[in-house]
């Protein structure tokens, strides 16, 4: 049951970050269209963007219920950061509806969308940041006051994952938009493949300077080196498809990117759920609450939400044409 439930959680935190991060990704690059295009902009992720966050509910409950242990000591290191998220998650949702009803202030609610877009990936960086550098736990509780999770290194994941949501929110608006959209796209995709290429390498190279055992882990686990491969095959066929100006291609190479990231960064820590502090058997729910879960939240929450999202896509699929407001 710890094995399925921690599986489970990997499953939807990856669903998370691709699926909200390439609607993030559009809320960052927002800012850089004019009104027509932005228009344009919010109808390629209109119909998806407020399920795209189901996940993160599922995600935070799955870890309240099966890791309560893991949930509360990043709670306690996280909460103003969390609490920032929320906000900008928030702002970026009321800014989605209320855009089209204000005319004055319309400047104002796109500053919202876009800023909350950005803040709210930037926190989610700086999250990923401090775990891998490590917090200061004792017991298996955080002792590292409100700041503790502060550090140069999280600043530059957090930089990194807007890059990230950035080429995700890219490659989709290649996939649903036509011309100009389009072509603003594919000309953001290099300079934002190369962005994220250089952070993922001095992200990788920081990790085995400050966790020394890593190198033992990965010399232990020579099957981890299965993920970096991947990233190198899907920046190829990523930078292929940019010169071929293969729409569905961008898309599903980025994707696959932060596929082999979440992998590499997994199984570098893992049995670690907060690395080097607690880990996922530790952080565990007894057995029965995690068998009573089951019966719940694994046979019909998770099937039904999978079901819900993929009938969304594609009833959705395709390219956003034309598109006519009130």
């Amino acid at each position: 049951m710890i094995l399925f439930w921690a599986g489970l959680l990997a499953v939807t935190t990856s669903l998370y970050v691709l699926l909200d991060g390439f609607d993030l990704g559009v809320g960052i690059l927002f800012a850089f269209a004019d009104e027509p295009n932005r228009r344009k902009m919010l109808s390629a992720i209109s119909p998806v963007w407020d399920g795209n966050e189901t996940w993160l509910v599922v995600t935070g409950t799955i870890l309240f219920g099966a890791f309560p242990a893991a949930y509360a000591a990043l709670l306690s290191a996280f909460y103003l950061p969390l609490v920032l998220m929320l906000c900008a998650l928030i702002l970026r949702g009321v800014a989605f509806e209320f855009r089209y009803k204000s005319l004055g202030f319309r400047w104002f609610w796109d500053l919202g969308f876009a800023g909350g877009s950005l803040v709210a990936t930037f926190v989610q960086g700086v999250t990923i940041g401090a775990l891998v550098e490590g917090l200061p736990m004792e017991n298996g509780h955080y002792v590292g006051g409100t700041l503790g999770w502060l550090s140069p290194f999280a600043v530059l994941c957090g930089v990194g994952l807007v890059l990230g949501y950035g080429l995700l929110g890219a490659g989709w608006l290649v996939r649903k938009c036509e011309d100009p959209i389009r072509e603003i796209a594919y000309r953001m995709l290099p300079i934002l493949t190369v962005g994220v290429l250089v952070f993922l390498a001095c992200a990788f190279v920081a990790s085995l300077v400050m966790h020394l055992e890593l190198m033992q882990r990965w010399l232990e686990r020579p099957y981890l080196l299965v993920f970096p491969l991947i990233g190198a095959v899907a920046t190829y066929g990523l930078v292929r498809s940019i010169k071929q100006r293969d729409d569905l291609g961008p898309f599903r190479f980025s994707a696959l990117i932060f596929m082999a990231a979440f992998g590499t960064l997994a199984g570098s820590f893992w049995p670690y759920m907060i690395p080097f502090a607690l880990t996922v058997e530790q952080s565990a729910s007894p057995p029965s609450s995690l068998a009573f879960m089951f019966w719940g939240a694994g046979l019909f929450v998770m099937p039904l939400t999978l079901i819900y999202t993929t009938v969304v896509y594609r009833l959705f699929r395709g390219k956003v044409v034309e598109v006519h407001y009130e």
